[in-house]
Formats: C-alpha cells, structure tokens, sequence
C-alpha cells in the first residue's frame, strides 16, 4: 500500500518547500499528486524520492535544464548513461571554473587587506584598488 502525504508533509519529509514544490509542479519537474476527495494534493513515496533527488540535484547546483534530464534519463534506466554523464561533465567543468575565478578573487581581496596600512582613508589600498580597475592585479591577469 502506497503512503499518502500531504504537501506539508511532503515537505518535511523531502526538506523541499511548499511553495517549492508547487513550483517544481507547475515547471514540470514534479508530476500533478492524486488529489483526495476534497481536493487536496496527496503524495507517494514515489515523490518523495523524486523530490529528494530534484533537492539533492540543487544542493550540487544542477540546474533545473539539467535536472530535467536527468529526471527523464531516471525515468528510463535501461538506456546509456552517457547522457548522465555528459551533463555531470559539463557540471563539473562550470564548477572548476567558478573555483578558479574564487580562487583569484580570494587572492586580490588578500592582497587588498594585507596592503592596507590602517591608516586614512586617503592612502587606503583597499579604495585605491577598488577605485582603479587596473591596479587590480586579477584583472590584469585575466586580460592577458
């Protein structure tokens, strides 16, 4: 027998928020419930698992594009997962690059703070930096 959950339920059995999964509903990314008698959403176990795997799927920071297909690809599990794969790929090489551009970014705001003299603001490293695009030594480096 299939347990039957109400949204707030739902909700907090999958850690997705009400007006989040009316809204993974309304995308596409969570079929339409079985709605009781009186009209109110009525959930299985079966969307609660893909309510967890849609949140799980954000905290890794898949977009929902992404998630869509790989929903889909779940959905037919005896196909290849090269299409899987493929969108994990692409994830991972967006990832490293926003790694890259912190990585720099954590750099030039040391190199900010550490030649701050804690003096006026007049002789300050930090406005001046901030003030000229090109003493920025990210910048710089970018733009070769």
């Amino acid at each position: 027998m299939t347990t039957h959950y109400t949204i707030g339920d739902a909700a907090r059995e999958s850690g997705v928020k009400v007006p989040t999964i009316r809204y993974y509903e309304e995308i596409g990314l969570l079929p339409a419930p079985h709605r009781t008698d009186g009209g109110r959403r009525a959930y299985g176990d079966e969307d609660l698992r893909r309510l967890a795997f849609i949140r799980h799927a954000r905290e890794l920071g898949f977009e929902i594009d992404a998630i869509r297909t790989l929903l889909h690809l779940q959905d037919a599990p005896d196909q290849s997962c090269a299409a899987a794969d493929a969108i994990a790929r692409d994830h991972l090489a967006s990832v490293e690059r926003r790694i890259a551009s912190l990585t720099a970014l954590r750099a030039e705001l040391q190199r900010m703070v550490e030649g701050c003299a804690h003096g006026h603001v007049a002789t300050c490293r930090v406005i001046e930096i901030l003030a000229d695009h090109g003493a920025c030594a990210h910048h710089q480096r970018a733009d070769a």
